[in-house]
């Protein structure tokens, strides 16, 4: 793992852009810094229509974000069956879901005093 030196801003945009590159559908933005002992001060969410899409989705945000910033994120975990991966990049944790364990684990209303920004995709 390689010492951040990025802005979170400039991580989240990278993360983002990797989700959106392979169509990651319904990405949202939790903020968790106004929340008492959280493990991280972002969540970043997004889903997919397959353990295909949704590995693929991981992949080019690993890319992504190590070849822009030269990041690697401290832990991966899920690709084996691709239905639910996490991404921990210490301050900010990405959920990559399919669409039924998104549903199921409903972790947006888990972090319901979260401050929740949709982002708008571009396709």
């Amino acid at each position: 793992m390689t010492k951040n030196t990025s802005s979170p801003d400039e991580l989240l945009s990278l993360i983002i852009k990797g989700m959106e590159d392979i169509k990651g559908e319904n990405i949202a933005l939790l903020d968790l810094r106004n929340i008492e002992n959280t493990v991280c001060d972002y969540f970043i969410i997004c889903d997919g229509n397959s353990n295909t899409q949704v590995n693929a989705i991981t992949s080019s945000i690993q890319k992504i974000v190590s070849k822009s910033i030269h990041e690697k994120p401290y832990q991966i975990e899920g690709t084996e069956n691709a239905e639910w991966v996490l991404m921990d990049y210490v301050n900010i944790v990405v959920h990559v879901f399919q669409k039924h364990k998104r549903a199921y684990y409903d972790i947006e209303n888990l972090w319901g005093d979260a401050n929740i920004t949709e982002i708008e995709t571009r396709y």
